[in-house]
């Protein structure tokens, strides 16, 4: 008898996730089945700290998940190895930072298929465990923090630049060429910029509903976002646009804050811009401070400055690193920037 080959394939990076590793397989398994069943692939950067323990004892008593090497440890590798191994025909990309709805997997498939787009996914919805997570899940809501992107908007339906995690047909997502290996972040926005760029359409829908865990310090949250921004020049180079202008603020703030302290060492008229532009950043920050904890929770508001600062300034000086390195320097990716995401 052959065997049945389900219709969904659930595609997942990991590498090092054993916090989170036990409750994001519950979620996964737990899910209501979309029409043909799933099964999920996670592509294992070499775990060291006892993931690859709990993932096969967990495919040792459940069928549907199977478990791949990813020997180059990074995102983009992993999710190109799951999807090769893939055998549905709708795939869908999950996280282990990532908490579903029970009808996740479901709703995907329904809406992939009802508005016929190339990629479809859900809002991206924060949720923190700890004071200053709860803080930056709060900031990571707020047009403040986001740009005012449509991604973080929980009551958003349409089109839009790039949305959370993905589901596509296998065969689309393979004849675009996957994920960009050379990007060690930022792939998800590439692929999407990618399938914009050339007439494709990205949906959002609240219906595909789940909720991402955000890093649990202000260190980790500025590291992260320094990250960020030091890959989106990749993908900038590589497409000689950004998906979006809101993307180049944060650096373009940091350049002007660095540039006007240089310059305020020689004229008088510097220092009075370098401390206007602070002071509008400071009332800026305080108030959307104030509203994001008003719509949250008021104990977190005292952290909350601090939140929008690591958002705004790592994502600047990230931008501006990779500047440095790609257009000055004529070089790619540097290798403290890449060991920083092993």
């Amino acid at each position: 008898m052959s065997e049945v080959q389900p219709t969904v394939s659930v595609v997942v990076p990991c590498r090092n996730e054993r916090p989170h590793i036990e409750a994001f397989l519950a979620s996964l398994l737990s899910q209501e089945d979309p029409p043909g069943g799933f099964e999920i692939i996670i592509a294992d950067g070499l775990s060291s700290d006892g993931t690859r323990d709990v993932l096969a004892r967990a495919a040792s008593q459940d069928s549907r998940l199977r478990i791949i090497d990813n020997p180059e440890r990074i995102v983009s590798t992993g999710l190109n190895r799951a999807i090769a191994a893939a055998r549905g025909g709708v795939v869908v990309r999950a996280d282990a930072h990532t908490e579903y709805a029970q009808d996740y997997l479901r709703q995907c498939h329904a809406v992939l298929e009802q508005t016929g787009a190339e990629n479809v996914g859900g809002p991206w919805i924060a949720a923190g465990r700890g004071y200053v997570s709860r803080a930056i899940a709060a900031a990571f809501q707020s047009p403040f923090g986001s740009g005012g992107a449509h991604a973080h908007d929980p009551g958003y339906e349409g089109p839009v630049d790039t949305v959370y995690l993905g589901c596509w047909r296998r065969e689309y997502l393979q004849k675009i060429g996957g994920f960009d290996e050379q990007l060690i972040r930022n792939q998800d926005d590439e692929l999407n910029l990618r399938i914009c760029r050339t007439g494709g359409t990205v949906w959002q829908c609240p219906r595909i509903r789940s909720r991402y865990f955000v890093r649990g310090s202000l260190a980790a949250l500025f590291k992260q976002y320094v990250q960020y921004g030091y890959w989106k020049v990749r993908v900038v180079q590589k497409h000689r646009l950004p998906a979006s202008l809101r993307q180049l603020v944060p650096a373009a703030f940091v350049f002007s804050l660095l540039f006007l302290s240089i310059l305020s060492l020689v004229a008088r008229p510097a220092q009075i811009a370098l401390a206007s532009v602070a002071a509008a950043y400071f009332v800026c920050n305080i108030g959307a401070s104030v509203l994001t904890a008003a719509r949250s929770q008021w104990i977190v508001l005292p952290v909350l400055p601090l939140v929008f600062s690591c958002y705004h300034v790592g994502y600047g000086v990230g931008f501006l690193r990779g500047i440095v390195d790609v257009v000055f320097l004529g070089r790619g990716a540097s290798a403290k920037m890449s060991a920083l995401t092993r």
